[in-house]
């Protein structure tokens, strides 16, 4: 299977922005440890901080990967184009945030994506990335 995970802005400070939030672990150690523990998946990362470039990435992969998983950050709550984006294409997206959104400031609590997720995995650090993995391969 082929899998990318998206990665939207700020998510590149993981380790150092917020450690009470988001843990003190970058996110590409933790990658490089999900890509061994799924040695038999073809698993990609993109991030970016521009919304363009992430609109650009899922129209790009999303006719031909078996799955998506997306952490737009605060995109989530913004953005009419990335959740327009995830309707339009075939391949199925899990949205994922390390963080619980709901108990966080009250913007956090609308997503424009989640109407179009496969599904949503809020709350449980990195480890959300492992479960939206799981929840997307047999």
């Amino acid at each position: 299977m082929k899998i990318i995970i998206i990665n939207g802005p700020n998510l590149n400070l993981l380790g150092k922005r917020e450690n009470d939030i988001y843990g003190n672990e970058t996110f590409n150690d933790f990658f490089e440890r999900l890509q061994k523990k799924y040695a038999n998946q073809e698993v990609s990362y993109f991030q970016s901080n521009i919304e363009g470039e992430l609109i650009d990435k899922i129209q790009e992969v999303g006719y031909k990967y078996d799955g998506i998983i997306l952490n737009a950050a605060a995109y989530t709550h913004t953005s009419v184009g990335i959740a327009d984006a995830v309707k339009a294409i075939t391949t199925p997206v899990v949205e994922v945030h390390i963080s619980n959104t709901f108990s966080r400031e009250d913007f956090r609590h609308k997503s424009y994506i989640s109407p179009h997720a496969k599904g949503v995995i809020v709350g449980f650090g990195l480890q959300s990335y492992e479960l939206a993995l799981q929840s997307l391969t047999p």
